[in-house]
């Protein structure tokens, strides 16, 4: 009996860790997103033309899913290795840093070409932090979770991205209540500054959580893998690129839907504050929505429900922009809730027990880093895209168009998925 009393505390200790961890992780990540589709571009970039400096800035946005195979391939080494917990303490870490001194930057004006490139360094290392964060806190879960509620108990470690998205949205929103000159001069960097706070707040959390049980139990029988990523290529290469495939929709859903739909609305004459509001209402929405998509996973299975996501995903994405472009603060905060806690919850929620399942735990946290990141790479530049088509075309419908193909994509990869059936 004591050990299952042992074993529940484990699991709620790990559920904290993760979601707290996570929260305060991507709060950081996301909140540049949004810095860069609203100011970035006017105080890092040469002013000029605005659209073209918005999207210089969201080039730099871009930079930072590039970083996130490397630090990937980092953390993924080092949580196979050596524990999932130090990996997940060094990830923190360099992303509180990163994002406090990007608080602390010159503009342009103060000091020319420097500022964009302190800029574009800064966001590397969030990208490097990134890459290694979402594998790490999805195992900590799932491997201490039981098998036939892994879906349930995965996706709070998504909760954490999700409240992430909401705390950035929401620091930005209160900034922007500030006069225009005090916002421009002084009130964005604040977001950033108080990531101090949070990164303290969430490596004393994570110092105080055990090691996962699956990953402890491989140490203490030494299989470990010495080379894990190249272990995992060998044994797990059809696993990878099932996972990249799977996540296309999904990140390049989320980039679309939030970041992208943030300029959108913005080159509509769309309400700012409106916008903001509603993708905090939507993450919100995402954040309770993943765990039922993730227990519901556990009783149908993942690919159904994972598919479901994908299809609503492709079908959703021109009403979504007719509605964000409508002007109407009812028709925009639904669409940022539908589009995200539906048609986004329902993949999100599902990703954790889908990719844990995929892969032997010597080389999962590499399998699970990798196939997340090299899929951030390649939709990374979706906001970008979304963009010059915008620009090209002044219409929503190549946007749609583009976010249905990539929906497509994910739906083919999972007709080749073969995740363990839900357990009884």
């Amino acid at each position: 009996m004591a050990v299952a009393i042992d074993s529940k505390v484990q699991l709620r200790r790990a559920v904290l860790a993760s979601v707290v961890g996570n929260t305060l992780e991507w709060y950081d990540f996301f909140l540049y997103g949004t810095a860069a589709a609203l100011i970035f571009g006017q105080l890092f970039f040469p002013v000029g033309d605005s659209l073209a400096s918005t999207l210089a800035a969201f080039a730099s946005f871009a930079v930072g899913f590039a970083a996130r195979p490397l630090g990937g391939f980092i953390f993924g080494h080092v949580g196979d290795r050596h524990g999932r917990k130090a990996s997940l303490i060094w990830t923190l870490s360099i992303m509180g840093i990163a994002t406090f001194l990007i608080g602390l930057l010159p503009t342009y004006e103060q000091i020319g070409l420097f500022a964009p490139a302190a800029l574009l360094i800064l966001r590397v290392l969030q990208g490097i932090a990134a890459g290694g964060e979402w594998g790490g806190g999805v195992l900590m879960i799932t491997e201490n979770a039981p098998a036939h509620r892994r879906g349930f108990f995965g996706a709070w470690s998504q909760v954490g991205v999700g409240m992430g998205f909401v705390l950035s949205s929401l620091a930005f929103f209160a900034a922007q209540q500030l006069p225009h000159e005090a916002f421009i001069s002084w009130g964005w960097r604040v977001p950033f500054l108080i990531s101090i706070v949070i990164f303290s707040v969430g490596v004393f959390i994570r110092y105080r959580v055990n090691e996962s049980a699956e990953f402890g139990e491989v140490a203490r029988t030494e299989q470990t893998a010495a080379m894990p990523f190249v272990t995992l290529l060998r044994r797990h290469p059809r696993e990878m690129l099932v996972g990249i495939g799977a996540r296309l929709a999904e990140n390049c859903g989320s980039h679309l839907l939030i970041t992208f739909s943030l300029f959108y609305a913005k080159a509509r004459g769309a309400p700012t504050d409106v916008m903001l509001l509603g993708v905090a209402l939507a993450m919100l929405a995402d954040s309770v929505m993943m765990p039922v998509f993730g227990a519901l996973s556990d009783r149908l299975g993942r690919r159904p429900v994972y598919m479901f996501g994908a299809i609503s995903m492709a079908l959703f994405g021109y009403p979504f922009f007719l509605m964000i472009g409508s002007g109407d603060p009812v028709l925009m905060i639904t669409a940022l809730v539908v589009g995200n806690g539906i048609c986004h919850a329902a993949m999100v929620g599902v990703q954790p027990a889908l990719f844990s399942e995929m892969f032997s735990t010597e080389v999962r946290y590499s399998g699970l880093a990798m196939a997340h990141e090299v899929s951030s790479l390649i939709v990374g530049v979706a906001p970008m895209i979304a963009t010059a088509l915008f620009a090209y075309y002044q219409s929503a419908v190549p946007v749609a168009l583009y976010l249905a193909a990539v929906c497509l994509v994910t739906f083919v990869a999972m007709c080749f998925a073969r995740p363990p059936a839900p357990a009884a």
